[in-house]
């Protein structure tokens, strides 16, 4: 009896352990890859580097329009490197589901956004 009740301790343990564990993982990966996807886009919008855009998406956008399409699309990428860092951040202090709410919702904005940036400014999506 007492050796079953040790045995439950010792699982109880390692199972908190990897949860905090996978929490830590989430948080990290989260806040990395939220900052990369922020840092790209400042970098696209601020400084205007239309080199880090794959080149097809901008080979029909007019010079007089690099400024508004860069600035465009660089506020769509921090939308959603902001969303994504914001979920890691939520689901570290909370068990809910919200914070993944709010990576889809600044996901679809953010997509809704470069999707029409490629429209009105590449004429089309490719």
């Amino acid at each position: 009896m007492i050796c079953i009740d040790r045995l439950e301790i010792v699982e109880r343990k390692v199972q908190i352990r990897g949860g905090d564990f996978m929490r830590w993982f989430e948080l990290i990966f989260l806040l990395v890859v939220g900052s990369i996807f922020f840092s790209m886009g400042w970098k696209i919008w601020k400084k205007k580097k239309i080199s880090l855009i794959h080149d097809y998406h901008y080979k029909r956008v007019k010079d007089i329009d690099i400024k508004a399409y860069t600035a465009q699309i660089g506020k769509s990428h921090l939308i959603i490197g902001t969303g994504i860092i914001l979920t890691g951040i939520i689901d570290f202090f909370t068990d809910t589901l919200f914070g993944w709410w709010v990576c889809g919702l600044t996901f679809c904005i953010g997509l809704v956004m470069i999707i029409h940036a490629q429209i009105k400014y590449n004429h089309g999506i490719f």
